[in-house]
């Protein structure tokens, strides 16, 4: 009797430490059948159809959806190809170039630090930044076309720069200042490093008064060059640290590293035929070694849904607390002032956080989500959303420029209508 419970409690500690060896990854999150989450396996299948049909109508190569309800992951496919030319498959675990969702990232690597009392949201962003001590505001310009500079109504914060009313241009506009930034070479991520870029926008004027408009510019940038200022390491290390390793986000990267080179999808966008034609020279390459908040991270579509489920969560995935509750409330709040009613003109639909937009309005926004939802998306159709009323977070990733908006609202139509509970 002695000689058999010794052999089980021998295989018990041989499958407990095989279990602890174990690499986790994104697949790690919990599966399960569409019905015992309240959402519908037949009406999930519409989506499927209205994917395949843009592809087969060839305005979309390629597609990686996934969503989790209820902290389990009820979809998750891949569907056309990831090159047109090979006709190499989609695949889930595709390495897509993440560009704006880049940001929420910063800002939960920023609000870290705020929970380590670092800061407040209201400080003064000179008091960290002392390149801004000394910004003007563009208020015109003169006869001779000078321009005419004032001392701002009052000092940015460090709040201005999570919520985009800092006064800062993007450099892509059409503006005298966004002029000002391309004689500048602020083109957004095209500097050697965050502290260089923090030193360039001192020489350039803000584009209006902090707090005035709701402008999206480089804040994410001042975000990252604050993580670096607080945590004394750089930008890239200090999201490894604090939020890929802890979250088992093991393909989350910058740029476009070589051992994951063959997994990253081609970027297409449309000619005016119609037809796709690829990203021939691939710019998104030098992030890999220049890590910028505005974008330069990529991923995949298993790693943004942890990271989107840690949020859902209330700041802890698997054990792995990246923020406290309190910390992502105040994250998904509108922290816009009354005389920013929406991040889009002429409309009340959508706030912004500390790093995301919010949706304040369904009706106005005529899609299917929920007031309180919040989320971003990326330059080439990428987007992530959490929905802490439906207990509901997706993710969608193609590689199609520029970010076709109807595309994923169209997909997102789809997540929700299989809701049946």
């Amino acid at each position: 009797m002695q000689r058999r419970s010794t052999f089980w409690t021998v295989l018990l500690l041989v499958a407990v430490a095989a279990i602890g060896s174990m690499t986790l990854t994104a697949a790690d999150l919990p599966t399960a059948s569409p019905e015992s989450v309240g959402m519908s396996s037949a009406r999930l299948s519409r989506l499927d159809a209205a994917v395949q049909a843009d592809i087969a109508a060839g305005r979309l190569p390629g597609i990686v959806v996934a969503v989790a309800r209820r902290g389990k992951v009820v979809y998750q496919k891949a569907f056309g190809v990831a090159n047109l030319a090979t006709r190499e498959p989609m695949r889930t675990d595709a390495v897509a170039r993440l560009y704006s969702m880049t940001k929420p990232i910063a800002s939960v690597g920023l609000l870290t630090l705020y929970e380590q009392g670092k800061f407040r949201l209201t400080d003064p962003l000179d008091r960290y930044l002392p390149q801004f001590a000394n910004v003007k505001v563009y208020k015109g310009a003169d006869a001779s076309g000078n321009p005419i500079l004032a001392a701002p109504s009052r000092k940015p914060t460090i709040q201005d720069a999570f919520r985009h009313t800092l006064g800062l241009a993007s450099g892509l506009g059409q503006s005298p200042v966004d002029a000002l930034y391309r004689q500048a070479g602020l083109s957004m991520g095209q500097l050697d490093s965050l502290a260089q870029e923090m030193d360039k926008l001192a020489t350039v004027p803000l584009l209006y008064d902090p707090g005035e408009r709701w402008v999206y510019g480089l804040g994410h940038d001042v975000q990252a060059r604050l993580i670096e200022v607080f945590s004394g390491v750089s930008y890239g290390d200090y999201l490894q640290r604090t939020i890929f390793g802890p979250l088992a986000m093991r393909d989350t990267v910058f740029g476009v590293p070589a051992r994951l080179r063959p997994r990253f999808p081609l970027v297409y966008s449309s000619r005016p035929d119609g037809t796709l034609v690829p990203d021939s020279a691939d710019a998104y390459a030098r992030y890999t070694d220049h890590h910028f908040g505005t974008l330069s991270l990529s991923g995949t579509a298993p790693d943004y849904l942890r990271f989107g489920q840690m949020l859902l969560n209330g700041g802890e995935l698997d054990g792995a607390r990246i923020l406290g509750t309190k910390t992502v409330d105040l994250m998904r709040q509108n922290h816009l002032p009354p005389n920013i009613p929406s991040i889009t003109p002429g409309s009340t639909a959508t706030g912004w956080g500390l790093g995301v937009s919010v949706t304040l309005n369904v009706p106005a926004l005529g899609r299917l989500n929920s007031v309180g939802s919040y989320g971003w998306s990326g330059a080439a159709t990428t987007t992530f959303s959490v929905d802490p009323e439906e207990q509901l977070t997706y993710v969608i990733l193609a590689q199609l420029m520029p970010n076709d908006a109807a595309l994923m609202q169209r997909v997102e139509t789809l997540i929700y209508q299989a809701i049946i509970d």
